[in-house]
Formats: C-alpha cells, structure tokens, sequence
C-alpha cells in the first residue's frame, strides 16, 4: 500500500514537472530575448541581454501625458524583441509603482512586456565620467534649465556606459533603426540629441562628456545638448549638405538625413495637429519627433480629429489611443488619461 502510495506521488510529482517545464518554456518563446520574470530583473542584468531603447524622465513627475505614453509604446511595438528602459526620476528604489500612482499612462506601460521601469539615480549613473565633478559641485535649484541639462547628461552617461538608442519622450517610433552608432540631423549640418545611439564606451559620446564639462553654460538653452552634440560632429566630420534622402558617413558612426526623424521641421510643428488632405507617408523616416517642446500652446490630441497625429497614435500607439486619449468632451474609452502637458 505504501509503495502504491509513493509510485502515485512519484507519478503526480513529474506531471507537475513536466507542466511547469512547459509552461516555462512556453513564456520564454512568447519573449525569447528577455528574461521571463521582468519584476526580478535588475538593470546591470537586463542590459546585456539585448540592445535598449532608453527614454528619460528627470523631474518628480509621475503623471505622464498619452504622447509619452505613446513614444514608449510605439519603440515597444517597434523593437519587440529588445528591451525598452524608461527611468524616471520620480520612481523609489523599490522598483514598484508607488502606492499612491494614479496614472494610467503608467499602469499602461508596466503592462507591456517588453518595457521596464527604472529609478534614475543621477549620482550612480554619473559615476566613473567627466560628468560626476560637475554633478557633485553644481547647484541644481540655481540653474535656469535644470531638467533640461541633466536630461542632456543622463543620456550621454548612460548610451556611453550601456550602448543603445535614446529617445526622447515625444519620438514616435515606426520602423527600426538599422543603425547601431548614428546621430540624427535636425537640418543639414546641425544634429538633434533627441535621438541617437551608440555601441557601449564610444569615444565620441565620452568626447561630448568632456565637453559638456569643460564649455559649460547653462544660461544658454541647447548649449549643453543639440549645440554641444553638433561642436563635436564638426571635429569628428568634415560635414557638406545632403544629398537626397542618404546618410553621411563619418569615421565610425552615421550622420542620419533629416527625413529619418524630422521630416516635419521645428518652425512647421503645429503641422502634426493639423488635418492634412492627402497624409505623408514618412516612409523614408524611422521615427517622428514631435516638438513638443515648442507647443507651449498645449494643443492636445483629441480623438475624432483626423488630424495628423491622431492617426499617428492610432497606427502606432494603439493602446495609448485606446485607453488615453479623449474625445471633444473631454471622454475616453477604458482608463481615463491626464491629458497632453
């Protein structure tokens, strides 16, 4: 009787077995380039599995608007099998949404498999570059465009230390880019440093680091982003117009036309909140960066529009579209969203 009793647990015991096996293996295939428990990954353990997409967030804020939402919903559509990192500033080491989070955009995100949320510790991520002298000494409340020159810092760090591509948070991406070491032209000869990516310890983002330091203004917007990122291109390259819709090459890395990311210029943003008649199809483009630093109108994107990005939204972001973006009234299907910003 009791060798009936331990052959039956023995049988239970390897059917329990060969399920959990399966189940396992079954979840590795869903996402074969990532590890399978996302809440157990640490940041070191996770950048090397796969080249990361990196967004940035440098305030407190924890409220985000559908257009972040969507940049990072869109790069998770996009690079399905690659890991996409948004740290944020406002997150507590314990890794978890605070108790009190209220934001969809967030729940959202933390949804999607391929997207990871991450505290920004400044310090840490400083540490072992020119930039920790300066972040040690510098008086934060006495800058005039805080956010803005240590969101310029933490992507150097950061691309410089782990490799990938930085976007900011009002990219929306729509195909992969094939580069692995680019910059993106903002117009010819001028780059963004809203986008771009680099293989890990490339001497030309330590070069910016440098630099960064050592030309420091911070009373002069851009002085510690785009305008720095373009003085070193000038040294690296010897830079000429464009011609047509082809890259430059340069030593080790590409200078990407306009067309792959702005296709639509700084001074015609309000083009995007527009209702076009035949709309562009940017098929020459990999991602559309939106200006939304300039719409200091705070023009929103309403659902029923027709405008340009609505459209955008609903063919890339479609969850973002779904879930935050409201109507003329102010409603919305499913959660309801704070709103642009």
């Amino acid at each position: 009787m009791l060798m009936k009793l331990q052959l039956s647990l023995s049988v239970i015991l390897l059917l329990a077995c060969g399920f959990l096996y399966k189940f396992t293996l079954k979840s590795s295939c869903l996402f074969p380039h990532l590890p399978p428990y996302k809440s157990q990954q640490g940041l070191e353990a996770l950048l090397g599995h796969a080249r990361s997409i990196v967004f940035l967030e440098t305030s407190e804020r924890m409220e985000l608007s559908p257009l972040v939402s969507c940049a990072v919903e869109s790069a998770a559509k996009v690079y399905a099998e690659q890991p996409v990192l948004f740290l944020m500033k406002g997150l507590n080491n314990s890794m978890q949404l605070p108790p009190n989070s209220t934001s969809p955009a967030l729940s959202l995100l933390s949804a999607i498999d391929n997207v990871f949320l991450f505290p920004l510790d400044m310090k840490s991520l400083f540490e072992d570059t020119p930039l920790f002298s300066w972040y040690t000494q510098i008086n934060s409340s006495a800058e005039r465009y805080w956010l803005h020159v240590s969101s310029d810092a933490s992507r150097l760090a950061f691309i410089w230390k782990y490799g990938g591509v930085y976007m900011d948070t009002d990219v929306i991406s729509i195909r992969p880019i094939p580069e692995d070491n680019f910059l993106a032209a903002q117009t010819s000869r001028f780059s963004s440093n809203g986008v771009f990516g680099f293989l890990p310890h490339h001497p030309f983002l330590w070069q910016c680091m440098e630099n960064f330091v050592e030309n420091y203004n911070s009373d002069i917007w851009g002085h510690q982003g785009p305008e720095l990122m373009t003085r070193i291109l000038r040294v690296w390259c010897k830079l000429r117009d464009f011609q047509e819709v082809s890259d430059l090459k340069c030593l080790n890395f590409s200078f990407l036309h306009p067309q792959r990311f702005y296709p639509i210029s700084y001074v015609a943003w309000r083009r995007y909140y527009e209702a076009w008649d035949t709309e562009p199809s940017f098929n020459d483009s990999y991602a559309l960066h939106l200006w939304n630093y300039m719409n200091r109108e705070g023009r929103a994107v309403v659902r029923g529009s027709n405008t340009l990005v609505e459209n955008l939204y609903r063919k890339h972001c479609p969850k973002s579209y779904r879930d935050l973006l409201q109507g003329p009234e102010g409603s919305v299907t499913g959660e309801r969203g704070p709103g642009n910003k």
